[in-house]
């Protein structure tokens, strides 16, 4: 039996809400009706299995979640979800834990913002709520970094109350259902797209359609509603579509208008030393308390809007490197984008036995996944292949440890 009949079997009817009086029941509110259905069963039927999706659904790993897919891929999320929650199991936990803790076990997902909101917002319901997650979208809107889509994600989903929710893959899945143009990042689309979505909730018949309905909106838009082409052949609500009747379904919704990219100039060194048992370590800095990557570590840098032409030697004397030797002249250059940057790093690579460490630490290779460190830094030390100073050191650590921890977690529902 599958999972949308044994749902039939055991709930009753459901019975639609009663048309206003004086009214009869248009083809508008039909179709609504018959979207609300649609998906709700799409999405017990086909919904991935992810580790925050339990049954009951849990309001902390929900609120954990929620924070964590803010602008990140799932996959992504999947390496870090699970050891986040391991490390910090409850809200206590984490209203507790070190701000440098809950950073070094975000690094990797980006947008270090959400790790320090999540981390204020649960001190607040420690201090305001006795550590009880808030049920309403109005007491959880209240909390630091919780905006009104994961207000209502926590409350419709982990508690049943009857909230609307927007992200950008709902108002793309809205916007195509009803042919609507413009873009989400136009005000009026997104006031559009929460009027539209809190008419389809108040047609749900009960919490569990309710639930499936809003997870299944979200679910679309991330898996077959994309940006781009569409897997209409896929959609449950390709007959109901109004952008697939019109041969709109690859043009909306439209694209918004680019910001102009901002460029910063990074000149690294790496310093690095053989460790006392052989393993090696690198040298690090702690990174200002505001702008891009606050607070987070990375080997001594000069960081400008504008390119340097100074050589290596200058260099090292700004950063106040003395007894550094740097293994060539020459840096390697990479870039590095994030949404609104480019990030453009020229590298060097120093041994540093007799390098003076001031307010700098020394950490050990396998001591990098317990700092807060940037993608962008931690990718100029780990995915290297060849060795620093020649010698070998195997694959690298950071895949295999981030594969272990997915695999470890996958399975859990």
């Amino acid at each position: 039996m599958t999972t949308v009949q044994r749902r039939r079997n055991e709930t009753k009817p459901r019975t639609p809400k009663p048309i206003e009086a004086g009214r009869d029941e248009t083809s508008d509110s039909r179709r609504d009706r018959r979207i609300v259905r649609l998906l709700a069963d799409w999405f017990e039927e086909n919904a991935r299995l992810l580790p925050w999706r339990t049954t009951p659904r849990k309001p902390y790993p929900s609120l954990v979640s929620e924070s964590m897919l803010q602008q990140t891929q799932v996959s992504r999320v999947l390496e870090k979800f699970g050891p986040f929650v391991d490390r910090f199991p409850s809200v206590e936990h984490l209203a507790a834990a070190d701000e440098a803790d809950v950073l070094a076990a975000w690094s990797g997902l980006g947008y270090y913002r959400r790790a320090r909101l999540l981390h204020a917002c649960a001190k607040a319901i420690v201090k305001q709520h006795g550590g009880t997650i808030p049920r309403s979208r109005k007491e959880l809107e209240e909390l630091p970094g919780i905006g009104r889509y994961t207000a209502g994600a926590v409350a419709s989903i982990v508690f049943g109350e009857r909230e609307a929710i927007v992200d950008g893959n709902v108002c793309r899945v809205l916007q195509r259902l009803e042919a609507k143009q413009g873009h989400a990042g136009d005000r009026n689309v997104t006031d559009w797209a929460w009027k539209r979505a809190e008419g389809l909730v108040a047609l749900t018949s009960d919490r569990r359609e309710m639930r499936a309905f809003n997870e299944g909106l979200m679910e679309l838009g991330a898996t077959v509603c994309v940006p781009g082409k569409p897997k209409c052949v896929e959609c449950p609500l390709s007959k109901v579509c109004a952008a697939k009747a019109k041969g709109l379904q690859d043009t909306l919704p439209e694209s918004k208008p680019g910001a102009a990219r901002k460029r910063i100039y990074h000149d690294v060194v790496m310093v690095w030393r053989e460790g006392k048992n052989g393993e090696q370590e690198f040298l690090l800095e702690k990174r200002r308390e505001n702008g891009l990557w606050a607070g987070m570590w990375q080997p001594p840098a000069r960081e400008s809007t504008k390119r340097k032409k100074t050589g290596i030697d200058q260099l090292l004397a700004e950063l106040k490197l003395g007894g550094a030797h740097v293994n060539a002249k020459t840096a390697r250059r990479t870039l590095f984008q994030t949404t609104h940057r480019d990030v453009h790093f020229r590298v060097w690579v120093a041994d540093g036995k007799a390098c003076e460490c001031g307010e700098r630490r020394w950490v050990g290779a396998a001591g990098l996944d317990g700092i807060g460190m940037s993608n962008a830094h931690r990718g100029l030390i780990l995915p290297r292949q060849e060795p620093i100073g020649g010698r070998d050191r195997g694959p690298t650590m950071r895949y295999s440890h981030a594969v272990a921890l997915r695999d470890r977690h996958a399975g859990v529902q």
